[in-house]
């Protein structure tokens, strides 16, 4: 009587709980599981990255021929273009102080002026390659955004659709 008391309770055996057996089960399908997701999140990541870079490139360009129109030649660099306080030259209140930092969403933009600040060039290469982005972009005031991926972009890369 005592052991069918058992086994209607739930009692294998007289021991509570889950055999090692069945805990190593339940390890290896979270680990199988976790292999096959983590890849596909870091790409996603790395893929936003890129998204937000070419976003990122777009505002600085359209930023730049602003101030070109208000102060008659190209800005010296990018912090130039953003917010510090009062309007002026070298705080134009175009974009915002992220990007005016030179860092945004796992990529530094590299903002170079031409001479006489009739030209420009940006570069926009991942913070950590291979970890928040593989695309390296560049674009100039022709707004074309250029696209390398694995190495430093120029005005011969590919351009982007």
């Amino acid at each position: 009587m005592r052991a069918k008391m058992g086994r209607m309770n739930g009692v294998r055996n007289g021991r509570n709980g889950f055999s090692l057996i069945e805990l190593l089960i339940v390890v290896a399908i979270i680990l199988i599981i976790a292999a096959i997701a983590i890849p596909n999140l870091l790409r996603s990541k790395m893929a936003a990255n890129e998204a937000s870079a070419v976003g990122s490139l777009h505002a600085i360009n359209s930023a730049a021929v602003e101030y070109n129109g208000f102060y008659g030649q190209f800005p010296t660099n990018l912090s130039n273009m953003e917010t510090n306080g009062a309007v002026s030259s070298s705080a134009a209140d175009l974009i915002d102080s992220v990007l005016g930092s030179g860092t945004k969403g796992g990529y530094v933009f590299t903002y170079t002026v031409g001479a006489s600040n009739t030209t420009y060039t940006i570069s926009a290469g991942p913070l950590v390659p291979n970890v928040t982005g593989q695309s390296y972009f560049f674009t100039d005031q022709s707004f074309v955004i250029r696209r390398n991926i694995g190495a430093v972009a120029d005005s011969s890369s590919t351009p982007i659709t």
